[in-house]
């Protein structure tokens, strides 16, 4: 014979006891009052003292009461909640969903309990705190993170507001904190989405007539991650079920973690009450990675993908990438394309050609193929001429020209250089550079054709 609804309570509360301390059941879980439970629709009605208790059981016992009511009731039990006294609650925030019928002052949130399962939370699994290299441009944002990370249903640091420029690793940290709390907390609903996705949802259910179930789904979400939320300031109503979903989150201990391209402040056009509370926990800047954080970021992709590269191409792709974590990926990709498909070794040579093609030319540093190039263009010879053992006066001028240039405007070392153009050796660079040097003390016009070719550089990369 089935036990009545009652019982079941009874022994909800009894396994609950066995899984809590004496002081947490006696202030939270005694003061409950069981009301009904409707077997057709398979709703537990429980009548609590205040929304204070409310809020606290949702944000901090929401698993174990699933659990248990799984348990001693059905699958799919609904859980509603009403005040034990007949006082509205006046705040904006905690008037009843529309639709819902009043009772005793509040009815709050149904929630569904079945909900709590099999939600995708679209993290990107690669994006992790054991790839997410830590440099001084990063280390704030990355040790707070980390932190949240391992403790969610802390109100600290709520909600952390990331921003920084395009390529500085903005979206790895967010997807790091969500992957590491759904390692330590399995059984957290966590959701990462971008606020465009956000902004086509809404918009769809607003077509459909169905704004209540969007929010209502948004409002089940334990930790809500949302990237590029500078995509909603063109979205007013969009802002708006933000905002309700963000207040609902954060009142109930939810956690919440942004990202933007800008801060607070300078997210002209957005809802100033959603700023504020975007502003209300931690804000922290990503900056641009300095060329050592990208060396590092470099060695590590290295590692990961199994791809050998000398330390003076490493130093050369950091300092050509703009400061760009996405650069930087994209050039050593290509660099093992180029060396599977060629069968070549990726050296100073390949790491120019790829970079031409890979990195925008904004800051971007002359390429030794772009002295070559330019230089041999300007004294009429080839650039075969200039790489050959040939002693030709005009091809030795050319190749002279090119070492100089090349240790001026490139950081490559004078061996790099000497075996570049040529095969050539360490002193033979030396050599070049002294005969060009002196020429220029002497000769006036030698001074001007230099100069000549030095615009040519600039000019070089404001055409590209």
């Amino acid at each position: 014979m089935k036990a009545m609804p009652d019982a079941r309570w009874l022994n909800a509360l009894a396994l609950i006891r066995e899984n809590v301390s004496s002081e947490a059941y006696n202030t939270w879980f005694s003061p409950l009052v069981f009301e009904d439970f409707d077997e057709e629709t398979k709703t537990l009605s429980l009548q609590v003292p205040s929304t204070y208790v409310y809020e606290y059981l949702e944000g901090n016992y929401v698993d174990l009461l699933t659990k248990v009511l799984h348990r001693t009731f059905c699958r799919g039990i609904k859980l509603r909640y009403r005040l034990a006294t007949s006082s509205v609650i006046d705040s904006e925030d905690d008037k009843p969903e529309q639709g819902k019928k009043t009772e005793k002052g509040l009815s709050a949130p149904v929630r569904n309990t079945e909900e709590t399962e099999d939600l995708d939370s679209q993290l990107n699994p690669k994006q992790t705190f054991n790839n997410f290299i830590e440099g001084d441009s990063n280390k704030l944002a990355r040790s707070i993170g980390l932190n949240i990370s391992e403790h969610p249903n802390t109100t600290k640091f709520n909600p952390m507001f990331i921003f920084g420029p395009s390529g500085c690793g903005k979206t790895h940290l967010i997807n790091a904190i969500g992957c590491r709390i759904k390692e330590l907390y399995p059984k957290k609903r966590v959701l990462y989405v971008s606020a465009r996705i956000f902004q086509m949802q809404f918009s769809n259910a607003s077509l459909q007539n169905k704004q209540n179930d969007f929010i209502n789904f948004y409002q089940t979400i334990d930790v809500l991650i949302v990237d590029d939320v500078q995509f909603l300031l063109t979205a007013p109503k969009t802002q708006d079920s933000m905002f309700h979903i963000f207040n609902h989150l954060f009142r109930n201990g939810k956690r919440i973690v942004l990202a933007s391209d800008r801060p607070p402040v300078e997210l002209k056009g957005m809802n100033e009450r959603l700023l504020t509370r975007f502003a209300c926990g931690l804000v922290a800047e990503l900056e641009q990675p300095d060329t050592q954080l990208c060396i590092d970021i470099l060695h590590s992709i290295a590692h990961r993908e199994g791809i050998a590269m000398e330390d003076d191409v490493v130093e050369f792709i950091a300092k050509t990438a703009n400061g760009s974590v996405r650069d930087l990926q994209g050039v050593v990709a290509s660099l093992q394309s180029y060396s599977i498909v060629y069968n070549c070794d990726i050296d100073m040579k390949l790491a120019e050609r790829v970079l031409k093609r890979s990195v925008k030319v904004d800051n971007r540093p002359l390429t030794l193929d772009d002295i070559i190039q330019i230089v041999s263009k300007h004294y009429g010879v080839s650039e075969s001429d200039v790489l050959s053992r040939s002693r030709k006066r005009e091809f030795v001028t050319a190749r002279q020209v090119i070492i100089y240039l090349a240790q001026k405007h490139t950081k490559m070392p004078a061996n790099r250089i000497g075996k570049l153009i040529g095969g050539r050796d360490h002193s033979t660079v030396i050599h070049s550079c002294e005969q060009v040097d002196n020429r220029l003390k002497i000769d006036k016009n030698f001074a001007n054709e230099i100069a000549s070719i030095e615009r040519s550089f600039k000019l070089k990369k404001e055409t590209k």
